[in-house]
């Protein structure tokens, strides 16, 4: 981060320059409202951008209410986080602290330009809200204010805890927009494609957006999950068809709950089981040079890891529902 605030010196950045202070003045100003109650508050919301929220609604949607609309959210988060990292690595801009420590709220590890809570909060929201009002029509609209205010919220906590620009905040926006202009024009026409060319294809395109995420440098747990979510998705509807709602009616709620806690279950035993099994510093053989935290084999890991962990969201899950009794088939096999 400090050679990209250095490139910054440049004569040529000056213009860069006056809008990153014209930023911070910006940010210093929302701060005077500060007050301890309301930074918790901020803290809180600007978790709902994050995965930590997206991974287990989508997760409950997956397994709970709707396979198909759960797996296509799944599949535009993981791409839009994949085009937000990979744009934060070629831009390299710095946050706000690091020209200013005193705006300083919170800590983010990596570059600042696009936002990525801005970009996953509109792409996220943007898309459920064209779901539902295709799927209900008669969806009462004030309802939708609450997705909205999470749109205009998130980014707003962003700026009040000094981790962006204003800039970083309208670059969010204007990518998270054009990857929900394309999902829009082009979803129906993939899966039609995918789904006229068999359980193969759809194997062949997800590997070969995996290795395109990997190949771009970018965190390898993307490409794996993507790779495993994509791959078990595509085994299930061939081989042991679900639908979230093939038992669920009648408000069987216990169905539902056991399903999601089970499937949550899972995917924790097998991520901590994983994290100390594979190469890193969690590991059980991380005292060994080779398994530990430099362990060249760590990137290969985390790959595995997470592609593991979407296949079992995607596959692994729902089968053990099917032989729980959890749920039901759908009413055509392939989806």
């Amino acid at each position: 981060m400090n050679e990209t605030i250095g490139t910054l010196t440049a004569a040529d950045s000056s213009i860069l320059y006056d809008i990153y202070r014209w930023g911070i003045a910006l940010i210093k100003g929302i701060q005077t409202i500060e007050n301890p109650a309301l930074t918790v508050m901020m803290k809180v919301l600007t978790a709902l951008g994050t995965e930590l929220f997206y991974i287990p609604v989508i997760l409950f949607i997956f397994w709970c209410v709707d396979e198909k609309l759960g797996v296509r959210l799944a599949v535009l988060i993981l791409l839009s986080a994949w085009i937000n990292v990979f744009f934060k690595g070629l831009l390299r801009q710095p946050r706000p602290y690091n020209l200013d420590p005193s705006v300083m709220r919170a800590f983010e590890p990596s570059y600042g330009i696009p936002s990525g809570h801005t970009q996953q909060s509109l792409v996220f929201w943007g898309a459920s809200i064209r779901q539902v009002l295709n799927r209900r029509p008669g969806f009462p609209i004030p309802v939708l204010i609450v997705p909205c205010f999470f749109m205009a919220a998130i980014p707003f906590t962003r700026l009040y805890l000094g981790v962006h620009f204003p800039t970083d905040i309208l670059a969010g926006w204007v990518l998270g927009g054009i990857i929900l202009a394309a999902f829009f024009a082009l979803e129906d026409r993939i899966a039609v494609l995918l789904a006229a060319g068999g359980k193969r294809s759809r194997l062949i395109a997800a590997a070969a957006l995996a290795f395109l995420m990997n190949a771009s440098g970018t965190d390898r747990s993307l490409g794996g999950m993507f790779l495993g979510l994509c791959g078990g998705y595509s085994l299930m509807r061939a081989n042991f068809p679900f639908a979230a709602g093939g038992t669920a009616r009648g408000g069987q709620v216990f169905i539902l709950a056991g399903r999601y806690v089970l499937g949550l279950a899972g995917s924790a035993v097998m991520y901590l089981g994983l994290r100390r099994l594979l190469p890193g510093e969690a590991s059980f053989l991380a005292e060994i040079p080779v398994w530990g935290a430099a362990s060249p084999y760590y990137e290969l890991g985390r790959f595995l890891r997470y592609g593991l962990l979407g296949l079992w969201a995607s596959a692994g899950a729902p089968w053990l529902f099917l032989r729980l009794g959890l749920a039901g088939a759908p009413a055509g096999s392939e989806g």
